[in-house]
């Protein structure tokens, strides 16, 4: 029997390039607790189980707004369409997080996270679990409510520019 050879990784830059061909939906993904208050828009978001329902986020460690989800209990996944693409943006530069907030309407949900109003669908959540790989933390995150509007069209990542997706 001969033993197996396992590839190199790919190079950085390769896998990047075929990353930005994996469509994804634009989400901006909020937090709120000890660590203040924070949010981001993230594309690395998925299921992982209905039972109990729990999504998936990943956190560039590098972000402005890291730091306040490797401690805040609390996660606010909110999916967004082409009338939130400037926000989208916003949130995923280099703005002060006040400012990121001030740019739009939002409630609180049951985690405490902030829920942003008339998204396409809000998942609000508890973190469940933290593990970090590489650049980034993963985040498990058992969804505690949420919030659907109907007929709503949204926005997905790919080629680096946002496209419009409805029913």
């Amino acid at each position: 029997m001969t033993a197996l050879s396992i590839p190199v990784h790919v190079p950085r830059g390769e896998f990047r390039d075929a990353m930005a061909h994996l469509p994804g939906a634009v989400n901006i993904v909020t937090t709120y607790g000890a660590a203040g208050q924070a949010g981001l828009t993230a594309s690395a978001v998925c299921s992982v189980t209905d039972d109990p329902p729990t999504l998936l986020v990943c956190v560039n460690r590098s972000s402005s707004a890291a730091a306040a989800f490797l401690e805040n209990p609390s996660v606010c996944v909110n999916t967004v369409g082409p009338r939130h693409q400037d926000l989208a943006i916003l949130f995923g530069g280099k703005t002060p997080m006040e400012d990121r907030f001030a740019s739009a309407s939002w409630e609180k949900g049951a985690s405490g996270a902030p829920v942003l109003l008339e998204s396409v669908v809000s998942f609000d959540c508890r973190v469940a679990h933290r593990h970090v790989v590489g650049t980034h933390a993963v985040l498990f995150c058992e969804v505690l409510e949420v919030a659907i509007a109907k007929g709503e069209p949204a926005s997905v990542y790919f080629a680096r520019a946002f496209h419009a997706v409805s029913q």
